[in-house]
């Protein structure tokens, strides 16, 4: 759990995806490889997940050996548990369930559960989670977090939902003290015309970047 908790601090920028096709979720997740990332958290959001998940694991093996690749959208001990088995190197929720805590601790995996209030951020700290997501980032803001920050010294905060692939997005929510940023649609709005990755590639190394220049 350590060690994946210091590769995401070493690499603070999560792509947050999922499609049923998996030569685009290859191709997509290569592009991002390609333009610096290092983790990326597929999502349980259709039935197509666990065996695309599973099929993206084999390809990592030999093509992306530097990506740690987890699982998110876990609601229950049950579905963690298929995602474990299958081989996830961390699992995000959008909720607190200690079952899931259990569950992951149990096993040495690093479990990230979605948080929106002080009192959700506390259960998960008391469940042993090193590393929050505050969900939905856009909602909540970088004024939440700078509020909340200082009652909870020892947690970790990565904002999901209202982070954008832009230099302000990027160094506001780092100014305002997260240790990680996930990433969801806005990174993947394929510009108008654009024909293959090429554009992917260039957006996630200029987000790296900007997460070198602004944590």
């Amino acid at each position: 759990m350590t060690d994946t908790l210091n590769h995401i601090l070493s690499y603070p920028a999560l792509p947050v995806y999922y499609h049923d096709d998996i030569q685009t979720c290859t191709e997509v997740v290569n592009a991002c490889y390609q333009g610096g990332i290092r983790v990326f958290e597929f999502v349980n959001r259709g039935e197509k997940a666990p065996e695309n998940f599973s099929r993206l694991l084999e390809y990592q093996t030999e093509h992306w050996p530097e990506l740690l690749l987890g699982i998110g959208t876990i609601k229950t001990a049950g579905m963690a548990k298929v995602y474990i088995e299958l081989g996830a190197r961390f699992i995000v929720s959008p909720v607190v369930k200690a079952e899931i805590a259990e569950l992951t601790l149990q096993q040495g995996l690093l479990w990230v559960p979605g948080c929106m209030t002080p009192t959700e951020i506390s259960h998960a700290e008391d469940l042993g989670a090193p590393l929050v997501k505050l969900f939905p980032g856009d909602t909540l803001g970088t004024g939440f977090l700078k509020a909340i920050k200082p009652l909870f010294p020892a947690m970790r905060f990565m904002p999901t939902g209202g982070v954008n692939p832009t230099a302000d997005s990027i160094a506001g929510w780092f100014g305002a003290g997260v240790s990680a940023v996930g990433l969801g649609s806005k990174l993947f709005a394929k510009p108008e015309g654009a024909i293959g990755y090429d554009w992917l590639v260039q957006r996630s190394r200029e987000m790296m970047d900007w997460v070198g220049r602004y944590r």
